[in-house]
């Protein structure tokens, strides 16, 4: 998937995401986002896997929960434990190469690539090269 095939994909996503029953889970902590520019927050986590968010909140159009974060791996560093979620993720690979799994597929991309997880599908993500891996994370859906 290059980056048009995924600015074409984000507004479907969001679209489904607002076709969501209003119950789905509220969360009245989040904040509404507004438009603007977001920098990278302090970072969390340690050792191998170091993230930064920059943004995590409710869109107005509806209930849909917004979060974007920047994750770097190191060279060895274990992936995430296999989970699933009731917001999809698409990850954008800033630098390396990483392995997505997927419901059990595996699937590796390299800087420039898109991967997509949506909502209910098992999945990790790890570092599968010889080198830092460095990729931003955007999850749409309703709030958790």
């Amino acid at each position: 998937m290059d980056r048009r095939e995924f600015a074409t994909l984000l507004p479907a996503l969001l679209a489904c995401s607002a076709a969501l029953p209003e119950s789905a889970g509220a969360e009245s902590s989040l904040p509404f986002l507004e438009s603007g520019v977001f920098k990278p927050g302090p970072a969390s986590g340690t050792g191998p896997r170091v993230s930064h968010r920059y943004l995590m909140g409710a869109l107005k159009a509806g209930n849909i929960r917004l979060e974007m974060h920047e994750t770097a791996q190191e060279v060895g560093a274990p992936h995430e434990v296999i989970g699933t979620h009731l917001h999809s993720e698409i990850w954008l690979v800033r630098e390396g190469t990483v392995e997505l799994m997927t419901n059990g597929v595996v699937r590796k991309l390299e800087a420039g690539d898109v991967g997509l997880c949506v909502a209910g599908d098992q999945h990790y993500i790890k570092n599968a090269g010889d080198t830092k891996a460095t990729y931003f994370v955007v999850t749409v859906g309703p709030p958790e």
